[in-house]
């Protein structure tokens, strides 16, 4: 019998926000203490510092409100009057963010590349070769609504020899794959715990350089006194340091849980889980007689399999069909990518391999519904098998 619209997915395997693991949901239900409570300022204390070593950084900030806070705030406290930019656009999320940028540089320029492609690395060196004067430049790692995921190590390189600061958008990557900070360049990386992690959305992560936090501090423009203030938050690991407004009590809870959880398991294993279970997902799309959004397979994101739309076949309708008759629900692409392509997501919880014969299986019975046609759910769950099989 269909789901009526009113009741809640069974299984909810978008790009997020995500199903939250046990743990964290445990943890959003502890009592609500005032932010100046004794115990309240020794969980953020120990949280900041647990968060420090899983990102790893030399300075770790969280903002009270979800990453597109900490994305249009790190633009703002890094981009001085004056600044040259470089906007690496992959997708609709990295092109997107001039807008942010603009507001203090003196000019943006761009190095674009197709949304089904990821940035050139040699491209990078170019446009810093044409324009040495750049000061930052930034990029989104996991371009979520492409499913591609960018050279971030090889473009950090490039970025570090060149001498600019790097900002990284890994929202929907730190957690579930290796972002190095240190190894790669990383001046002031933005992340969330509403992905990889299993929380709920609500925070911000940052990760900063001490040149980055150099930088923002001598800004004669970085926001001060506001919700997009980074430098307000400083020194709060310090439990007799007032907060500059009330921080979300619960949403700490849950981000203390979701950490515990990440550096018990160790960041190596959540990895490889994520990577396997891209990887399964990946073969089953193929022998289903799908296609791959990404044009090489081998830039794909381990965190989210993009799935080209069939002829004929729209998105909405599909979804409906995948939340109504199997009680899955998965994410549809966004802005440019809007119904050209649909998206499962493999975050947190669901980064287990187990949930990809599942998924297939929905989507092959609500293709035969949308489209009129059959799909080979057989070829499909035994390519995934066979690569669960494997471990790789």
């Amino acid at each position: 019998m269909p789901l009526p619209p009113e009741a809640g997915s069974l299984f909810t395997l978008t790009t997020g926000p995500v199903a939250c693991y046990p743990e964290v949901l445990s943890a959003l239900a502890q009592p609500v203490l005032s932010d100046a409570d004794p115990a309240f300022r020794a969980l953020y204390s120990a949280t900041l510092e647990k968060l420090r070593r899983a990102l790893p950084a030399p300075k770790a900030v969280i903002l009270q409100g979800e990453p597109v806070l900490g994305l249009e705030a790190a633009a703002l406290s890094l981009v001085a009057p004056g600044d040259v930019v470089l906007n690496l656009a992959s997708g609709v999320y990295g092109a997107g963010y001039s807008q942010w940028l603009s507001r203090n540089a003196k000019v943006v320029n761009e190095v674009r590349t197709a949304f089904d492609a990821v940035i050139d690395p040699e491209h990078v060196r170019q446009a810093l070769l044409e324009h040495p004067e750049t000061a930052v430049v930034a990029v989104c790692h996991h371009d979520t609504p492409s499913g591609t995921l960018n050279p971030l190590a090889e473009i950090g390189r490039v970025v570090r020899e060149h001498g600019a600061l790097l900002v990284v958008d890994a929202v929907s990557s730190w957690a579930g794959m290796e972002v190095d900070m240190a190894g790669w360049g990383i001046d002031l990386l933005v992340t969330g715990p509403n992905k990889c992690l299993g929380c709920p959305p609500g925070l911000t992560l940052l990760g900063i350089s001490r040149r980055a936090w150099e930088k923002m501090r001598t800004n004669p423009v970085s926001p001060r006194g506001s919700f997009l203030s980074i430098l307000d938050w400083e020194g709060m690991e310090d439990p007799g340091r007032a907060f500059p407004f009330s921080p979300s009590v619960a949403e700490v809870h849950g981000l203390a849980a979701g950490l515990d959880r990440y550096l018990a398991e160790g960041p190596e294993v959540v990895w490889a889980r994520h990577a396997l279970t891209g990887a399964a997902m990946r073969a089953g799309v193929k022998a289903m007689g799908l296609t791959l959004w990404p044009a090489r397979e081998e830039t794909a994101a381990a965190t989210c399999t993009a799935i080209r739309l069939p002829d004929g076949v729209e998105q909405t309708a599909l979804r409906n069909a995948m939340r109504e008759n199997y009680g899955v629900v998965i994410s549809a692409g966004r802005a440019d990518t809007l119904n050209r392509l649909i998206r499962v997501g493999h975050m947190g919880p669901t980064a287990e391999p187990i949930y990809v014969p599942l998924v297939l299986t929905a989507l092959a019975g609500a293709l035969g519904r949308v489209s009129g046609r059959k799909w080979d759910l057989g070829s499909a769950v035994t390519a995934a098998l066979d690569v669960m099989e494997s471990g790789t």
